[in-house]
């Protein structure tokens, strides 16, 4: 990929991704103020299980599919990209509709055996539709990056955040007008909508690129269907392992951290309040810089890639440390403006103190947290899933080591500790497995 690519991609999912999370966080103000901070804690608590249904069901195939079509599209077999991505989209939709079913009829059992909250029972319900959906543009929006093209998944991400909003508000004057409490099923209703809406454009949009083709029966078998099947399953199954192992990793830690604060002496009520004003207020703030990290890591994954291909080993230690440099000035920078305004901030925003101190309390991850991102997707351009999955794994047992047995000592800020201790473990395994193997040989994989 050239260079003017790689910027213009970056600048597109860049200034995307600051539109879409500057919406975002005066809607997450919106409900803060609307369904409070036990509303959010609610909301907060069901979408690691949403993560984790994605995963089992369709986050391998999305990745799986860019660089399928990618590897079609180079070979000028453009009619075995399309094929490959309808026959994709249409297993993910398959997977993800028996997840999503599977969770709607046992939503009373999750909600009270495993998230330990009996009220998330109707939003689990109401999530499990949007999986389905939800696979049909995540997997359409790995055919545009397969193509380099990134205005479509960007304009699509926008519609999605637009229509999200806007649902959500909608629903919150119906619950006005009709004197019922507002709820946080007003975001999952919102979020129902946004993916709705976004597979509506995303469908719009690949529609001119295949035209009126269809493929029939004889046209199946000459593309050899069950090679292109086995070849998705065989890319999608060790990403869905990496996602499903995290993900179950990560819902674990965010279940347990409700259950260690009551342990600390908080009721219900304000163990629930507390990981809303923390997951709901100051946390999104904190991830706000990222966007541009972010937005820069998919497009450098297959910069990457290239020089990998080439064995430019040179030019990739070029690329690692200018990667680090940049975004651990750009994470101090954040870092400092955080701690010296946190409290400003968390009065100014959500009127909350305590926002303003978890704030603060999280500024000392920023440099770590940024460069995590992109360090992880120069190992992935080098073909590491591996390696990215044993260190992010590192840093999860340690952040729910201190989850289990610092909160109910010192409350909330034990998790902050480990957060800190979690990232910095993952950024010197990063820069360590970046580093010295290719200055000692070359050569060293996993």
């Amino acid at each position: 990929m050239s260079k003017k690519v790689f910027l213009k991609g970056t600048l597109i999912l860049a200034c995307t991704g600051l539109i879409s999370r500057l919406a975002g966080f005066f809607y997450r103000i919106f409900l803060s103020h609307t369904i409070g901070a036990a509303g959010m804690g609610l909301y907060q608590l069901v979408l690691p299980l949403q993560g984790l249904m994605c995963a089992l069901s369709y986050a391998g195939i999305q990745s799986a599919l860019s660089r399928l079509i990618a590897s079609k599209l180079a070979l000028c077999q453009k009619k075995e990209a399309h094929f490959s991505l309808l026959l994709g989209t249409c297993t993910a939709v398959f997977l993800s509709s028996v997840t999503g079913l599977f969770v709607f009829q046992k939503a009373d059992f999750f909600a009270s055996a495993i998230l330990k909250a009996p009220k998330t029972a109707n939003l689990l319900r109401l999530i499990s539709f949007t999986v389905p959906v939800c696979a049909v543009h995540s997997c359409i929006g790995s055919y545009y990056f397969a193509r380099k093209k990134a205005f479509v998944p960007a304009a699509t991400q926008l519609t999605e955040q637009a229509v999200r909003i806007g649902a959500a508000y909608v629903l919150y004057l119906i619950f006005l007008r009709e004197n019922r409490p507002v709820t946080a099923l007003i975001a999952a209703g919102g979020s129902l909508a946004g993916e709705i809406a976004a597979t509506l454009a995303s469908l719009l949009a690949v529609s001119f690129y295949f035209g009126n083709h269809t493929f029939s029966r004889e046209e199946a078998r000459s593309l050899k269907t069950s090679a292109l099947l086995e070849e998705l399953f065989e890319l999608s199954f060790p990403v869905s392992l990496n996602r499903i192992l995290l993900t179950l990793l990560g819902s674990i830690e965010v279940v347990l951290i409700p259950q260690m604060l009551l342990r600390s002496g908080l009721t219900a009520s304000d163990s629930l309040k507390t990981y809303g004003v923390f997951t709901g207020m100051a946390l999104p703030l904190i991830l706000f810089p990222s966007t541009l990290t972010a937005s820069a890591s998919v497009m450098l994954m297959p910069s990457v890639a290239e020089l990998d291909a080439l064995g430019d080993q040179k030019q990739i230690l070029k690329v690692t440390d200018q990667t680090f440099l940049v975004c651990m000035v750009l994470g101090l920078l954040c870092g400092s403006g955080f701690f010296l305004f946190g409290p400003f901030f968390g009065q100014l925003l959500f009127h909350s103190k305590t926002a303003g101190i978890y704030i603060r309390y999280m500024s000392f991850v920023c440099p770590f947290l940024y460069t995590n991102t992109m360090l992880a997707s120069i190992l992935h351009g080098l073909g590491r899933p591996g390696r990215c999955l044993v260190h992010s794994v590192c840093g999860i047992l340690i952040r729910i080591f201190f989850v289990v047995f610092m909160i109910p000592r010192i409350g909330l800020r034990g998790y902050f500790y480990g957060i800190f201790l979690g990232e910095l473990l993952l950024t010197l395994l990063h820069v360590k497995a970046l580093k010295f193997p290719y200055r000692q040989s070359g050569k060293n994989r996993l």
